[in-house]
């Protein structure tokens, strides 16, 4: 195996903790010998061991003059587990290639441990795909004023997310919802805007084999606080954290009846401020499901960092619902072009994810 294949394979395995590790970050571990893996881990639960570890363990003595090949460079401090680089080190490592940087400020400074340590280091092997892999994580120590916004919708071939009676289930077939049960599962909260929930009555819950650590909030976005009582949102708001987000023009009426269902208010300026307070709440990574007009606010103001769209193979013409709405024409010479993260079927729909440049 060829150290490229090593990290594509470290990759590989970091998304095993998806869901069950946060707030670390996805790690996966490749123990190379003369070409042939002797040792893999990857990080599987917040608290438990990390992907060098499992990998090391795993290796034994075999990792005497080996290669560890992971996805972030070896954490350098006593958390719930102890350093990675003090069990490389221990470990009688010869050589350690990382794909990204630990930007964590107490964490960071494993790969200067180690070359003390007369290890040789490299970082930056695959970085593209590890970034992209672990980009919530990294944007929580980035930037750490707003969550992490990825936008889910699934559209027809022409755009649309809804037919003219407002009807979108099911727009996506079966392997597609599995996904988003799935995608669900690594967020903090899951949000829709208040057209959607009223249209909709979604749970917003995760509902796949994959139990998350921690269940993601639900949030609804609804200036005018008009979120009906009898919503599954709000009946269920004392079982699972629900937000409902609104404007200063909300009808006190309205909100008082949400708080009484145990509904969190959150009262903001606009999109910005929201996820402010937002952040400010624990919330580092936000999942929007819908509706057009969220979509359209959000992606308007530059604060959706990933798109997942999953096309399916119908039309339903120009009287369906848009699956943005209210975006500002934008000439083509000053349009952004978003980067292509992934690319893949699902049955007959199409999975497409786009991250903001």
């Amino acid at each position: 195996m060829t150290e490229q294949e090593a990290m594509a394979r470290a990759i590989e395995l970091a998304w095993r903790g998806w869901g069950r590790v946060p707030p670390n970050p996805l790690v996966g571990a490749v123990i190379l010998a003369g070409g042939t893996v002797v040792g893999e881990g990857w990080h599987a639960e917040y608290g438990q061991p990390h992907a060098e570890a499992v990998a090391l363990a795993a290796a034994g003595a075999r990792a005497r003059g080996a290669t560890v090949v992971c996805t972030l460079e070896p954490c350098n401090h006593q958390g719930k587990q102890p350093p990675c680089s003090e069990a490389v080190i221990s470990a009688g490592v010869r050589r350690v290639l990382a794909a990204v940087p630990d930007p964590h400020s107490v964490a960071a400074g494993g790969a200067g441990r180690l070359r003390e340590a007369g290890i040789e280091v490299d970082l930056g092997l695959c970085a593209a795909e590890a970034e992209a892999q672990n980009a919530i994580f990294l944007h929580a120590h980035r930037d750490p004023s707003r969550p992490y916004v990825a936008l889910k919708l699934a559209t027809t071939i022409d755009g649309r997310i809804a037919d003219a009676n407002g009807h979108s289930r099911w727009l996506s077939a079966q392997p597609a919802r599995d996904f988003v049960q799935w995608l669900r599962a690594g967020f903090d909260a899951v949000a829709v805007g208040g057209v959607t929930a009223r249209a909709d009555d979604p749970s917003l819950t995760v509902r796949g084999p994959l139990v998350p650590r921690v269940t993601p909030r639900r949030v609804v976005f609804a200036a005018d606080g008009d979120v009906p009582l009898t919503l599954k949102l709000v009946r269920t708001a004392r079982e699972t954290p629900t937000t409902v987000v609104v404007s200063a023009l909300a009808k006190p009426e309205h909100l008082a009846g949400l708080e009484r269902s145990g509904v969190r208010i959150v009262q903001a300026r606009g999109l910005i401020d929201a996820l402010a307070s937002l952040r400010r709440d624990g919330v580092t990574s936000l999942l929007v499901e819908g509706g057009g007009r969220l979509a359209g606010a959000l992606l308007a103001e530059g604060l959706v960092d990933r798109y997942y769209w999953v096309q399916t193979p119908l039309w339903l013409g120009v009287a369906g619902v848009p699956a943005v709405a209210g975006l500002p024409t934008t000439p083509l010479d000053a349009a952004s072009r978003w980067r292509v993260t992934d690319r893949r079927a699902m049955g007959d729909d199409t999975l497409l994810v786009l991250d903001r440049p």
